[in-house]
């Protein structure tokens, strides 16, 4: 029974882990760069959803919506301020200035919304129910089917739209997108924006289970761009399938050895799999050209 809870608690987490994760996915595959300001992302879509849903009193599709609305703002933001004035020139402090515009979005946070942890308790996921003598709460089955959902939508319209297909040129050759008609600024600009949705979804996802708070996003964000590079980035089923299997693995161990051992085994574990599989669990090393 504390294994079976365990691996129910580790679906949910890793499904967030996962939805993250696919953000670092959606920019690499584009632009062969990534947001390390996604935690932050994922932060601000819980804060705006409370803000709206429970200060202002919205209903919570139109909280929802507005705030990844927003989530999509800041993540064009991010490609226009921190990362396309250096990839424009070759350099690699993309890296540093998306971490940097991160923490200026936490501390934004912190000043405007307070310190203090808050609640966000929605009506629908507060009920229960048993399966199995296994009490479980609605978002228990919702969040792991919202992650898999969204991972089959992505991969959908990255390999059967025509619209997907021409972002994913965009990365292998922008010379020749461009050649095409592809406006490749746009592609990239659609991609982080809609990288941050993803988080953003995460994060309204997880808001019931964790308190809403400026830096809730930190080590969420850190664990995805792990998970990113377990699944191999470059595969958007890769990075959620490893999301999940992150997730239950680190609930597996906080249940059975307890939470002091988590953060030492689960990242020990990574560092393993990464070297017996360098591009990842499911994913395959590039093709070099000569």
């Amino acid at each position: 029974m504390l294994v079976t809870s365990a691996i129910i608690t580790g679906l949910g987490l890793g499904s967030m882990y996962g939805l993250l994760a696919l953000g670092f996915h959606v920019t690499y595959a584009v632009s062969a760069t990534v947001n390390f300001a996604q935690g932050s992302s994922m932060m601000l879509g819980a804060v705006f959803a409370y803000t709206f849903a429970m200060r202002l009193g919205w209903p919570l599709p139109l909280a929802a919506a507005a705030a990844l609305a927003l989530c999509a703002a800041y993540g064009a933001l991010v490609e226009i301020v921190a990362v396309r004035p250096f990839a424009r020139r070759g350099s690699n402090a993309w890296l540093m200035a998306t971490v940097a515009l991160g923490i200026v979005a936490d501390n934004a946070v912190l000043f405007t919304f307070g310190k203090e942890p808050r609640g966000f308790q929605m009506s629908w996921a507060t009920g229960s129910f048993d399966i199995g003598g296994l009490t479980l709460s609605p978002l228990h089955l919702v969040i792991p089917s919202a992650g898999l959902a969204l991972a089959a939508a992505l991969h959908f319209f990255s390999s059967r739209t025509r619209a997907g297909k021409a972002m994913l040129a965009v990365v292998q050759n922008p010379d020749a997108a461009r050649l095409m008609g592809i406006n490749v600024p746009a592609a990239i600009l659609g991609a982080f924006a809609l990288s941050t949705v993803f988080a953003g979804a995460a994060g309204i996802l997880i808001a019931p289970l964790f308190n809403v708070h400026s830096d809730m996003g930190t080590l969420f964000g850190l664990k995805a761009f792990a998970v990113a590079i377990l699944g191999g980035i470059s595969s958007a089923w890769g990075v959620m399938l490893a999301g999940i299997l992150f997730g239950c693995v680190e609930a597996l161990i906080t249940a059975l050895l307890g939470s002091t051992y988590t953060q030492i085994l689960t990242f020990a574990l990574v560092i393993v799999a990464l070297a017996a599989r360098p591009n990842g669990l499911f994913g395959r090393a590039g093709v070099k050209k000569v």
